[in-house]
C-alpha cells in the first residue's frame, strides 16, 4: 500500500524479461496511481515526474480514459514549458471498491469509486454472537447484493470486495480463526460469500485494525504519514501498524492483537477467555461498566451505538461525576498501552478510532498526562495522539481501498468502453 510499483525489481538475477503486454500494464497502473496520488497534471508534468518519455505517456492516457479511468479537462499552466498542455484528471467512476465490517453489533458496507466518492453506505444493527456465522454471512451477503445494485445503478462495476473483521484472520484463504468477542473460530468466511454471492470479482477477508490503518495513511486527516500506528476503540480493542509506508503483519499475518496485551485487570475475564487483556480496562463495555448500570439503556445493543456513545458524551457534558469518573479511568488506561506501542515502534501520530475518537475530547487529557510520565524519550518521542475523522467507516473504507487496488495494479481489468458487454456500466 502507498507505494508505487516499479517494472524491475533490482535483482540482478532476473529469469525472463517482462514482456510488452505486462510493461503497458504496468505503466498504465503507475500513471493511474501518480493521478490519484499527486493530483490532476498535464500528459508532460506526468511524463517529466514519472520518468516516462512524453510519446508514451499520451499513448497510456488515451487509452486510460478509453477504459474511463481518466479525463481531461482545464490548460495546466503550473510548471509548464512552452504551450501548456490540457490537464488529465483522475475519472475511475465506472468502478468501484466494496468494504464492509462485521462488528459485534453491527454489520456495515461501504462503496467508493476510483476518485473516493462514496456511492453507497449502510450500516445494520446486529446481534451477531446471537446470530451464529451462518446467518450473519446470510444478512451480509444481502447487503453486499444491495451494495452491487446500486453501484450499477450508478454505473460502477466493482472491483472487489474486502470484508473487515475484528480477530484473527488468515487472509490467504479468508479464514477468521478466532474472533472472541463475536464468538467465532475457524469460519470460512471467503468461501461462504462465494457462495452466497455468485459474484466474479475478488473478495478477501482482513483484521479490520489493519483495514482502518490502511484507511487512515490513505484517506484520513494524517493521511501519508510514513510511521503511525492505528488503535480501535470497540468492544474489542486492535491496532494497526504502519512502518515506513508499510503496513506491518507479521510472520503469519496475524499481528494487531494489542487488546490482549497483559495491561489490564487481572480480576477480569476478556472476550478471549483470559483474564487481565488490555481491552478488559479500554473497551468499550469497560467504559459502559463503569458509566451506567446493566439496565441502562447506553448497554442496549439493540440500540444504535453513535446514539448510545452521544448519550454517554451527553453525561459527561453535563457533569455526571459516574460518567466522567469512567471516562477519565479509560483515558488513563488507554496512555498505559498506548505508551507501550511508542516505545515499541516509534511512530509519528497514533490514531485513536472507534468510540475513542468520538468520546476523545474527555479522554485526551488524562491519556496524554500518562504517556508524559510512561514514555521512555523525551517529549512522548516525537509521537502526536490524534482523533480519527473518519469514524466507524475506517474499516470499511480501509476494504473498499484495498479492493480497489487491483485496477490500480492492472487497469486493464476495466474493459474499454466500446468492448463492454451490453448493459455493463
Amino acid at each position: 500500500m502507498g507505494t508505487v510499483p516499479t517494472l524491475y525489481d533490482g535483482s540482478s538475477e532476473r529469469r525472463a524479461p517482462a514482456d510488452q503486454a505486462t510493461v503497458r500494464r504496468t505503466n498504465l497502473g503507475l500513471v493511474l496511481r501518480h493521478l490519484r496520488d499527486s493530483g490532476p497534471r498535464s500528459r508532460a508534468r506526468i511524463a517529466q515526474e514519472t520518468g516516462l518519455n512524453k510519446a508514451t505517456v499520451s499513448s497510456l492516457v488515451a487509452e486510460l480514459a478509453e477504459r474511463r479511468l481518466v479525463s481531461t479537462g482545464d490548460v495546466d499552466r503550473a510548471g509548464s514549458v512552452g504551450r501548456p498542455g490540457l490537464t488529465v484528471h483522475l475519472d475511475g467512476a465506472c468502478v468501484c471498491g466494496i468494504g464492509v465490517e462485521l462488528n459485534v453489533d453491527y454489520a456495515a458496507v461501504l462503496v467508493l469509486d476510483l476518485r473516493g466518492a462514496v456511492l453507497h453506505e449502510q450500516r445494520r444493527a446486529l446481534d451477531i454472537p446471537a446470530l451464529g456465522a451462518e446467518r450473519t454471512l446470510d444478512a451480509v451477503a444481502a447487503l453486499v447484493t444491495d451494495a452491487v445494485a446500486v453501484a450499477a445503478a450508478a454505473g460502477a462495476r466493482p472491483a472487489g470486495l474486502t470484508v473487515a473483521v475484528a480477530g484473527l484472520v488468515r487472509s490467504v484463504d479468508g479464514v477468521v480463526t478466532l474472533a472472541p468477542n463475536i464468538g467465532w473460530r475457524d469460519v470460512a468466511v471467503l468461501d461462504g460469500l462465494r457462495a452466497r454471492l455468485g459474484v466474479d470479482f475478488p473478495i478477501r477477508v482482513e483484521n479490520d485494525a489493519n483495514l482502518s490503518a490502511i484507511a487512515e495513511w490513505a484517506m484520513g486527516s494524517e493521511a501519508g504519514t510514513p510511521d503511525l500506528v492505528y488503535l480501535t476503540g470497540e468492544v474489542g480493542v486492535g491496532g494497526g501498524v504502519v512502518v515506513a509506508g508499510r503496513l506491518l503483519r507479521g510472520a503469519g499475518g496475524l499481528s494487531g492483537e494489542v487488546g490482549h496485551t497483559s495491561l489490564g485487570d487481572p480480576d477480569r475475564v476478556c472476550g478471549c477467555g483470559r483474564r487481565g487483556c488490555w481491552e478488559t480496562v479500554v473497551g468499550l463495555a469497560a467504559l459502559l461498566r463503569g458509566a451506567a448500570d446493566p439496565g441502562d439503556p447506553v448497554h442496549d445493543p439493540g440500540r444504535d451505538l453513535e446514539t448510545r456513545l452521544a448519550e454517554v458524551a451527553r453525561r459527561a457534558e453535563d457533569g455526571d461525576a459516574r460518567t466522567l469518573a469512567a471516562l477519565e479511568q479509560v483515558g488513563t488506561s488507554l496512555g498505559t498501552g498506548a505508551a507501550v506501542l511508542i516505545n515499541v515502534f516509534n511512530p509519528r501520530v497514533v490514531l485513536l478510532g472507534g468510540y475513542f475518537a468520538v468520546l476523545g475530547r474527555f479522554l485526551m487529557a488524562p491519556l496524554l498526562a500518562e504517556l508524559e510520565t510512561r514514555v521512555l524519550a523525551p517529549g512522548m518521542a516525537g509521537a502526536r495522539v490524534v482523533l480519527s475523522t473518519l469514524g466507524f467507516t475506517a474499516a470499511v473504507r480501509g476494504g473498499a481501498h484495498v479492493a480497489l487496488e487491483s485496477v490500480l495494479d492492472d487497469p486493464t481489468l476495466v474493459p474499454v468502453a466500446a468492448l463492454a458487454p451490453a448493459g455493463a456500466p
